[in-house]
């Protein structure tokens, strides 16, 4: 007997484990030859209590309905998201959606799929984890999966594409003593992290349910940007993962937030207590009562919390840069380029690399960014000025070789312009907080593996809408949920941007704020304009290696760097080409020396402006 079966042109879907039948919608991108469901909102776990970890949700009634999207982790309400306001298209074009909030009865998950699988079909199912910081929603039409569906569909190689919804901000990554303490009476092991917990308990929804669906539970690809990117990295470098791993390969696009050192427990209190102190409150059972809302101003304050439970001891050797070190010259020897002509990790300051001590069981990997994820905060680096970031790096660094040896790599110093210091400040913000972690990690992932299953990109294609290259463009094309080029309004010029991942920036001065590569004296012909060629091009090539990938092959040589756009260029290259794309000279013969820590430092103070801006609590 079939598994679905039409009704009033509601798709059902019965699930014998979960003795309920789920009602869901046809997608909008159905076609005679493509048939395509969706069913919405399914709840995957409960939320006991603030600050507690969700429990794994099992029970439905009798008939589920999933034709509506569920609540979302409760968040700021803005007019635009973060991505929506990168794209730079006009408002006209873009989708209105406004989802119910509760922190409670946010943890929901999406299953878009061909309408005509079984139980029997077994087809791989991708799991998508959206990023955003404290804000964001696996719900948004950005990531709605019945395009990508379709494509894989006329492929004929069909996938189940899943996005989930989570606990974000203060929901879900407060932690401290007292949490833990408390956690610990209640049986539960570790601390913070609820985020990353709720994701597992979605994975795990999946590796036990997914099967009636037509998923095959044992192939599961996991892939994500931004901060989902980096959650990601976060899950395959976990004790649990390396001990019962819920999928089989993943994809990390432009991870945001990797850190070689997380806070500990007593750390995270420490800030906590500043959140309480600026609350009002004096106890954690107070922090508890408080409204949701209330919360928000500080969703901020902490993501990732080492709290020596939920990831791997050790885990912190995969972004060592000497790992990078030690693998450059195997990196060398396969992409035949002379040593002495691409000193990609290649520094006479570094010793040879400790010992790996990543989990068992790494997955393959497809890992790449952007050319322009620094873009994301534009807005609090446009506010420097140049002697005041001299200053700045000075201070911070406490040492003139060290903050000369940053200006020198890129280019800037007290005499610059105060229209051009924001351009160099980018390029140092991007390549510290995406770029060369990105780097890192594909280095010690490749040494790992020993070579095997490990695949980089990197994706400088332009956006079609705003005709450049930033933060998020490659979600354009990955889920090809925008107008086609050409058909879109011409957008508004674009003032603003991003304030999502920044650690300290508030709403107050979003309209005085201009991007500082929107100037309006720029050339305007020396801005590539995407036609229907190129744009379809990268989409094409990009979903098709994509879904190669969940099909368990190698989407391209793994001794090649593939590479999408500029202007529509998609194809494999030598990995030398990598020291043109990004610059890994510098990686190699600046930024390790200084250290991976004292970089970050530098470029999230960089990132955030200089002080007395009007920024928010920090």
């Amino acid at each position: 007997m079939p598994s679905t079966v039409l009704t009033h042109n509601r798709p059902t879907l019965y699930h014998g484990a979960l003795q309920t039948t789920f009602c869901g919608v046809e997608h909008d991108a159905s076609t005679p030859d493509a048939a395509i469901q969706q069913f919405r909102g399914i709840k995957f776990a409960s939320v006991p209590a603030r600050f507690r970890q969700s429990k794994l949700h099992t029970s439905y009634h009798t008939v589920t309905d999933a034709t509506e999207y569920g609540p979302i982790c409760p968040q700021a309400h803005n007019t635009r998201t973060c991505e929506e306001r990168l794209f730079g298209v006009d408002d006209a074009d873009l989708p209105s959606q406004r989802f119910k909030q509760n922190e409670l009865e946010c943890l929901n998950l999406n299953i878009t799929r061909p309408a005509d699988l079984t139980p029997q079909s077994r087809v791989p199912v991708m799991l998508w984890i959206h990023g955003g910081g404290d804000r964001g929603s696996g719900s948004h039409w950005i990531y709605d999966g019945g395009n990508f569906v379709r494509r894989s569909i006329l492929l004929r190689r069909p996938v189940i594409l899943v996005t989930i919804n989570f606990r974000l901000g203060l929901f879900g990554f407060a932690a401290g003593p007292h949490i833990r303490e408390e956690s610990a009476v209640s049986g539960e092991a570790g601390t913070g992290n609820y985020g990353l917990r709720d994701q597992r308990k979605a994975m795990e929804w999946v590796h036990r349910y997914i099967s009636e669906f037509g998923g095959d539970p044992h192939n599961v690809t996991v892939f994500g940007a931004g901060t989902g990117a980096s959650d990601i990295v976060y899950h395959c470098l976990s004790s649990e993962h390396a001990v019962r791993p819920m999928f089989a390969r993943a994809i990390i696009q432009s991870a945001v937030g990797i850190e070689p050192s997380l806070p500990d427990v007593n750390s995270a209190g420490w800030r906590l207590n500043r959140v309480m102190s600026a609350l009002k409150v004096s106890s954690f059972e107070q922090l508890r009562r408080l409204p949701a809302d209330s919360l928000l101003p500080f969703g901020h304050v902490l993501r990732v919390v080492d709290d020596e439970h939920f990831l791997w001891p050790g885990w912190q050797s995969c972004l060592t840069p000497e790992t990078a070190h030690h693998h450059h010259h195997h990196l060398e020897a396969v992409a035949g380029t002379p040593r002495a002509k691409s000193p990609a990790f290649l520094s006479r300051h570094v010793s040879p690399a400790p010992h790996i001590n990543l989990p068992p069981g790494l997955p393959p990997l497809i890992i790449g960014d952007c050319v322009a994820d620094a873009d994301l905060w534009a807005r609090g680096v446009s506010h420097w000025t140049a002697p005041a970031v001299v200053r700045r790096l000075k201070a911070v660094c406490q040492s003139l070789t060290k903050s000369n040896a940053l200006m020198r790599a890129y280019d800037f110093g007290s005499a610059t312009p105060d229209e051009e210091i924001a351009d160099h400040l980018l390029e140092l913000v991007c390549d510290a907080r995406v770029n060369w972690p990105t780097h890192a990690l594909y280095a010690a992932a490749h040494h790992q593996r020993h070579g095997q299953g490990v695949f980089r990109y990197v994706f400088d294609q332009e956006s079609p809408a705003r005709r450049a290259t930033h933060h998020a463009a490659d979600l354009i094309y990955l889920f090809d949920n925008l107008p086609a080029p050409g058909a879109m309004s011409p957008p508004a010029p674009v003032f603003d941007f991003c304030d999502s991942f920044s650690d300290t920036d508030s709403d107050e001065d979003e309209d005085s704020y201009r991007a500082p590569f929107s100037d309006e004296s720029d050339d305007m012909w020396s801005m590539t304009t995407v036609d229907e060629f190129s744009f379809s091009r990268v989409r094409d090539t990009m979903q098709e290696r994509w879904l190669t990938f969940a099909y368990g092959e190698a989407p391209w040589d793994e001794d090649k760097l593939f590479v999408f756009g500029p202007e529509g260029e998609a194809g494999e290259r030598s990995l030398g080409l990598l020291e043109g794309r990004r610059r890994t000279r510098v990686f190699g013969e600046v930024l390790i020396p200084l250290g991976m820590e004292l970089v970050q430092k530098i470029a999230t103070e960089l990132s955030r402006g200089p002080p007395l801006t009007g920024h928010r609590y920090a």
